[in-house]
């Protein structure tokens, strides 16, 4: 359930026309919808409400300060992987024992940061990392708690790309293996073992899935507890997804249903790395068509937003539905909708089937709440684009468009150059 609708053949988000930002803020920019986001999360928070659980927003799918602090606000936690979100998380009040760090390549200042903070857990994804770990937890003095991330080899049925439970992808500890990795991680002088995580893939759309990694990590916490090791935590991960065009994922309550009722007797608390499935479609892109252009084999919408602002279509070739933001009733034509960059793989969709539309008018780019913003770059030299939140019948920009000065802050020539 989203809060954008078309009100009189235009769309608004909540009650705000977005046609009417779009006149105050210019184009191209992500708009989201606060009470979307909020509703989200409440929904999946309260699905887990009969267990002990955190809900981990992955800040990956959307950094922006304004949209953590919401679910900062409604009492959840965070998962990151790297220094920069950890810093992003505790400039919005993230409780540091609601924060889970993933991701393969650690570096040495991101550990001491995080050792430093006093996050819930480092999760840990290789038998070097966890000996980087306690080392530097000795040299600071402290204790690192840890889960490892354990591998199930459990094939997620998504995007080859965004698939990160299989033997062959480079994340996590193979199950097999991970006893012997516990066992040593619990003889480690600076290392407390209190969990297990396991995260399989993304824009998953399939219970199946979830269920045979549950049904793997529920048979090694109980080898761990012959082990005389206790599992304090289960991290499940994220990675249920949400419907782009035609897929029908499990809603947020039919997904706990299934876990819970797969977990048995598990006396472990839950964590839970929800990501697209909260913002996904609390989200939109919002461009400007710039020119028509027709050749012998095909009809070309050129827009102001590209590949550099929203990266998913050119390399997942991800569908995303593209609409006018003003419905004329005209006929529809079959064209690429492509951006300004100078790339042939710079397009937002291939072959549509879209209402034909003119210079000038606006398209609304749909479900770019998650891994829009936060994969986009300069690409071509172009400033990176706003970001607008609406909340009732009022709007806000959480992030200025970029200036041609920002792309140059920080460079310095030389002064042989000069």
């Amino acid at each position: 359930m989203d809060y954008f609708n078309f009100r009189e053949q235009t769309l608004w988000c909540e009650d705000v026309s977005v046609e009417e930002i779009a006149s105050k803020v210019g184009t191209p920019f992500y708009l989201y919808s606060h009470k979307t986001l909020v509703h989200h999360f409440r929904v999946f928070d309260l699905a887990f409400g009969e267990v002990p659980h955190i809900i981990c927003f992955s800040v990956k799918a959307n950094s922006n300060l304004s949209i953590l602090r919401i679910f900062v606000a409604e009492g959840g936690g965070v998962d990151i992987v790297s220094g920069g979100e950890l810093y992003r998380a505790l400039q919005v009040g993230v409780d540091p024992m609601k924060i889970v760090y993933s991701g393969v390549g650690k570096t040495l200042d991101e550990i001491d940061y995080a050792l430093k903070t006093g996050i819930l857990m480092f999760n840990v994804e290789s038998s070097e990392e966890l000996g980087v770990i306690n080392e530097r937890a000795c040299a600071m003095g402290k204790l690192a708690r840890i889960a490892l991330r354990v591998n199930p080899d459990v094939d997620p049925k998504t995007h080859p790309h965004i698939s990160t439970g299989l033997k062959s992808n480079k994340f996590g500890i193979d199950i097999e293996k991970s006893r012997e990795e516990y066992r040593r991680a619990k003889g480690l002088s600076n290392i407390e073992v209190i969990g297990v995580d396991c995260h399989i893939g993304s824009q998953v759309t399939q219970i199946a899935p979830f269920v045979d990694a549950l049904d793997r990590l529920k048979n090694l916490i109980s080898l761990l507890k012959k082990d005389g090791i206790e599992v304090e935590y289960l991290d499940l991960g994220g990675g249920l997804g949400i419907t782009y065009n035609d897929e029908l994922p499990p809603h947020p309550e039919q997904y706990a249903k299934a876990i819970l009722g797969a977990s048995g007797d598990l006396k472990c608390t839950f964590i839970l790395e929800p990501g697209r499935v909260i913002v996904g479609n609390a989200g939109i892109l919002v461009t400007r068509v710039l020119y028509n252009k027709s050749t012998d084999q095909k009809n070309f919408v050129i827009i102001d937003a590209g590949m550099n602002d929203l990266i998913r279509p050119s390399l997942y070739s991800s569908y995303h539905l593209i609409q006018p933001v003003v419905m004329k009733g005209r006929e529809s034509i079959v064209a690429d909708v492509v951006g300004p960059i100078c790339e042939s793989g710079d397009f937002l969709a291939k072959g549509r089937t879209i209402p034909r539309v003119e210079r000038g008018e606006l398209l609304a780019v749909m479900s770019a709440g998650a891994y829009g913003f936060t994969m986009s770059s300069n690409y071509n030299s172009r400033p990176r684009i706003a970001e607008v939140l609406v909340r009732d019948d009022q709007f806000f920009v959480i992030r200025e468009r970029e200036s041609y000065r920002d792309l140059v802050r920080g460079e310095d020539v030389p002064n042989f150059l000069k």
